[in-house]
């Protein structure tokens, strides 16, 4: 086994002691998550926990069996599979992949194992639920009580940080679905957005121009979950990233429970600002 330093872009496994991380190694593989991949249904068993390095993992719960309205999401700062931490083998959402990458998976079973034998690594999971727990409260109380422009500002920077960087692919069907709003809503929010010069976006593509300006213009949800995760700016073209210890690990290939479809087939139906 090759025991030597390299960067492990997951912060809750690089936040385990080295022999705490080196257990988990065998029954880690490596995987490639697309763009619109579903990792669990509602309602189905999770066969799979997700670590992810480089991808962005939307929390997807449904309204009137035909919307849905994204309540989380997880980066590089967590793990996809939390019940099973809680004792629930069965997903209450659908996790969706919306920014492609590289994650860490490992088996359901494997995953329960790992936190019986390994406290610092049960109390590193279940200080992420914690985490995750207050992200969706604020979520919640963010839909309720702020505009749609400082919302989509804090969506943006969140996809931001997770992603490490400042440009994705976002179309106006998928930030209504994201943010519960009509899309003339997300259009009318990013317009606001491009002739401040904040953003740039043409045909799904978005550019963050100005992160600065970005952050002054979302409302203090976004400062309150940045303390989670810290925020993140390009800096001479690098990226700080934390080491990793350990081996090498397997590389797998995911396969998707379902093939690649929009999000919500009902996306003519309207949601109210």
């Amino acid at each position: 086994m090759n025991k030597s330093i390299t960067a492990i872009p997951n912060l809750l496994l690089a936040s385990l002691p080295r022999k705490e991380y080196l257990k988990l190694l065998p029954d880690l593989s490596n995987v490639t998550l697309d763009y619109g991949d579903i990792l669990y249904e509602p309602h189905t068993r999770m066969a799979y926990v997700y670590f992810p390095d480089n991808c962005l993992v939307s929390l997807l719960t449904q309204i009137d069996r035909h919307l849905e309205l994204e309540v989380g999401m997880v980066g590089n700062e967590g793990v996809v599979g939390t019940p099973l931490a809680l004792g629930t083998e069965v997903s209450g959402v659908r996790a969706l992949v919306q920014g492609a990458g590289e994650a860490l998976r490992m088996s359901s079973a494997r995953f329960l194992s790992a936190l019986q034998r390994s406290p610092p690594f049960q109390r590193a999971v279940l200080g992420y639920v914690d985490m995750l727990i207050r992200q969706v409260s604020q979520t919640a109380a963010c839909n309720r009580f702020h505009v749609v422009e400082a919302r989509l500002a804090r969506w943006l920077l969140m996809t931001r940080d997770r992603l490490k960087t400042g440009e994705f692919q976002l179309t106006h069907e998928f930030l209504s679905h994201m943010l519960g709003v009509r899309r003339e809503g997300v259009s009318e929010a990013a317009s606001i957005f491009q002739k401040q010069n904040l953003i740039e976006y043409s045909r799904g593509h978005i550019k963050i121009l100005d992160h600065k300006g970005l952050e002054a213009a979302s409302c203090s949800c976004y400062a309150k979950g940045a303390m989670a995760i810290a925020p993140w700016r390009p800096t001479n073209g690098s990226v700080h990233q934390l080491p990793r210890r350990g081996a090498a690990i397997l590389t797998a290939r995911v396969k998707p429970l379902a093939s690649k479809r929009p999000i919500v087939r009902a996306a003519r139906a309207k949601l109210s600002v």
